[in-house]
């Protein structure tokens, strides 16, 4: 490494872990909100001691011991500064408690010897995006009926339901995986039947939250009451040949992307009186990852946004790494105004992308315009009348109401066989088309009425969803041609290039490594809810949550088919992905997540899980371009001109492999060796050199790669920041 990129490096650590340090409230990082004080003048104070979790102690001792040991540590810690007894602590993922601290206290703790990092508690957001973008290519994440057997998703969200058939014990998910051990907590609405042969624990985690702050109807069980972690997980292993059926509409088959993997559920969010206040608490999610680090999950799934620096989560989650677990976060939703949550090399961090529209079209008779638009229902509708919400108004309704479709507003006399034009706004989407129905209606054409998007929603009745010129276009017509009959018409997908989501989370070109590693579809992806919550039990998820879940499904079916290491599995997603052509990887990073390529890399990039705690302590120091993290991907600084990497071959038999570097603007970009010859398992060490073109500006980015006689091949982003 050189000496300017190691200073840099540490330099993104040192600020990242000192803004953790709790110094005049450093713990207040940008996004979570703090947790209210409580009356006594305490807050809830995270506390991170020196050294790894159980999962990453390379002693010889017993594990047991390990644990009396960080304990003991803990107890006198907080001794010292007579601190009460501690809400939770953490001795797997790492080693730390979660303990009421006045800030006089709190900022006495941080003097401390072997004491890392003493952050406040905040609240982070879930990372869905309800409402924003187009549906995805199919109704399904994934038309595989096979996949992820032996493997277990630990998925730390808002919870589970396990009443739909998407979580049912079903024939072929084999033999419950040995290496897993954790277990199914009861109470009231969770009993013992919970869990079965596809989910296989579950646990919850409000002590962060607090009891007092979630609604009086939430669930203090792993069930979910709220909708996000039910949908998380069918995306990411629902079981596959659930017939999904909405109101009248047939839509397919549904299957997770891995189908026969298992589910362990750890419920970290909650829902509040007042949905602004809805969100997880760091406490909460570091147990949940915590509690998944010991019971030895294959694959952790964190569909959370948060803080974008290496904070209290970012260590639980390296715990999880130590452990071989495939660590899989959310970019989060802010890519407008933040960067990208979880920027640690041990996590996969997803970013999202549109996938292919299934459109529809609302022609009017009469020679009148044919406009298009988005359409989930596969029925066609019409010829019928085209009726203006606010003109059929029932008696004693607003006509502002009617306008907008509102529940109980429309006239069943004047509706009834009608296809109804309703505006944006004021109620929900799908309860504006449940009016429609109820009022007997048969179609409704959804208009914006300002810049918005456009969304794919399981309507009560086929409707085709219009962006504000072409809804101004049809309620014009209508008013002109009282008579003109409208017919609905479903076009299928529209196979539309692939692009970023401008609301996803980019990375940070002054960062330590390249984020989001990969990105993957974020919107309008299907997913079962529970039926208290939707009645329609389905329902699309939009969000970087989205995104991850698929790249956990897909990180599953990869554990079972190769039985690779969380760092083999790791390189083949962000190895094997779909560029996305003119965007940066600090958008993109690697590309779109693609399943089948990731099975059949040809090379892997091996991370010892050791380098990453010796990159957060700050001990990859020397001059040598060979000490660094060992990524599928590469950050440079502007001064910067070389850098190395490590390829395995993971192929079943000797292979050439022969390399290129393509896509740099402003740079001359050299691979030596250029080619290698690579029996199975064996490595070899490459240079990449960057020499800049005179006069051309500092920043650049392009692609490496390796391609095989096989006819593999992996390629890694390459950044050179400004």
């Amino acid at each position: 490494m050189t000496t300017a990129r190691r200073s840099r490096s540490h330099r993104a650590v040192r600020r990242a872990v000192a803004a953790a340090v709790a110094l005049a409230g450093a713990a207040a990082l940008a996004g979570p909100a703090p947790v209210a004080a409580a009356q006594d003048g305490t807050d809830l104070w995270l506390v991170t001691l020196a050294g790894p979790g159980t999962a990453g102690d390379t002693s010889p001792l017993p594990e047991t011991m390990l644990e009396l040991s960080m304990r003991g540590q803990q107890d006198a810690v907080l001794a010292a500064v007579g601190a009460p007894e501690p809400v939770y602590r953490w001795t797997s993922a790492l080693n730390g408690v979660a303990v009421r601290l006045t800030r006089a206290q709190a900022d006495e703790i941080a003097a401390q010897p072997g004491v890392v990092a003493t952050e406040r508690d905040t609240v982070r957001p879930l990372a869905a995006a309800p409402g924003r973008g187009s549906a995805t290519e199919r109704l399904v994440p994934s038309g595989r009926q096979r996949g992820g057997a032996g493997v277990v998703i630990g998925v730390v969200d808002s919870g589970l339901s396990p009443d739909s058939p998407a979580f049912a014990s079903v024939p072929g998910l084999g033999e419950r995986p040995a290496r897993f051990r954790g277990d199914c907590s009861q109470s009231a609405d969770w009993g013992a039947s919970a869990c079965n042969g596809k989910v296989v624990g579950g646990s919850w985690f409000l002590a962060g939250f607090g009891e007092d702050a979630v609604r009086s109807a939430s669930s203090l069980s792993p069930r979910d009451d709220d909708g996000h972690g039910t949908q998380v997980a069918s995306i990411a292993a629902g079981n596959a040949g659930v017939a999904v059926r909405v109101d009248d509409d047939e839509l397919g088959s549904y299957a997770g992307v891995a189908p026969q993997a298992r589910l362990a559920v750890y419920k970290a969010c909650w829902t509040a009186p007042d949905p602004a206040d809805d969100g997880c608490s760091t406490a909460d999610l570091v147990s949940a990852v915590d509690r998944a680090t010991h019971d030895r999950v294959d694959v952790l799934n964190l569909s959370v946004g948060g803080s974008p620096g290496f904070d209290v989560l970012e260590r639980a989650l390296l715990g999880a790494a130590e452990q071989d677990v495939v660590v899989v976060a959310a970019a989060g939703n802010d890519g407008e105004r933040a960067f990208a949550s979880h920027p640690s090399p041990w996590v996969t961090t997803v970013g999202g992308t549109t996938g292919p529209d299934r459109r529809g079209s609302v022609a009017l008779g009469g020679g009148g315009p044919v406009v298009e638009g988005l359409m989930a229902s596969p029925r066609d509708v019409g010829p019928a009348r085209l009726v203006v919400g606010a003109d059929v108004s029932a008696p004693g309704a607003r006509i502002d109401d009617a306008r907008v479709c509102a529940p109980g507003s429309l006239d069943a006399a004047r509706v009834t066989g009608a296809v109804v034009l309703c505006d944006r706004g004021r109620v929900g989407r799908v309860d504006k088309s449940a009016a429609v129905e109820r009022a007997d209606g048969v179609g409704m054409v959804l208009a914006n009425v300002r810049r918005q998007s456009l969304d794919t929603d399981l309507h009560s009745v086929p409707t085709v969803h219009l962006d504000r010129a072409d809804g101004d276009a049809v309620r014009t017509w209508s008013r002109s041609h009282p008579l003109a009959r409208v017919t609905l018409t479903s076009l299928g997908t529209d196979r539309s290039a692939s692009q970023v989501l401008a609301w996803s989370g980019s990375g940070d070109p002054a960062g330590a490594v390249v984020k989001p590693d990969v990105v993957a579809p974020a919107t309008g992806v299907l997913g079962a809810v529970p039926s208290d919550v939707r009645g329609t039990r389905w329902a699309f998820a939009s969000g970087t949550s989205a995104a991850t879940a698929i790249t956990s499904g897909t990180a599953a079916l990869l554990v079972d088919r190769r039985g690779w290491s969380a760092t083999a599995v790791r390189s083949a997603l962000a190895t094997s992905a779909a560029p996305v052509r003119g965007t940066s990887p600090l958008r993109a990073g690697a590309g779109r997540v693609r399943a089948e390529r990731a099975l059949r890399p040809g090379l892997v990039y091996l991370t010892d899980p050791a380098d990453y705690r010796a990159f957060i302590d700050g001990r990859l120091a020397g001059r040598d371009p060979e000490q660094v993290l060992n990524l599928p991907s590469v950050l440079l600084g502007a001064e910067e001109s070389r850098t190395r990497r490590t390829i395995t071959n993971v192929g079943g038999r000797a292979l050439y492999f022969s390399s290129s570097a393509r896509g740099f603007a402003h740079h001359r970009a050299v691979v030596t060796p250029a080619a290698v010859r690579l029996d199975p398992g064996e490595s070899a060490r490459f240079t990449l050199t960057l020499t800049a073109r005179p006069g051309a500006p500092r920043g650049d980015d392009g692609t490496v790669v390796w391609r095989g006689g096989d006819g593999t091949r992996a390629s890694i982003p390459v950044v050179v920041s400004r």
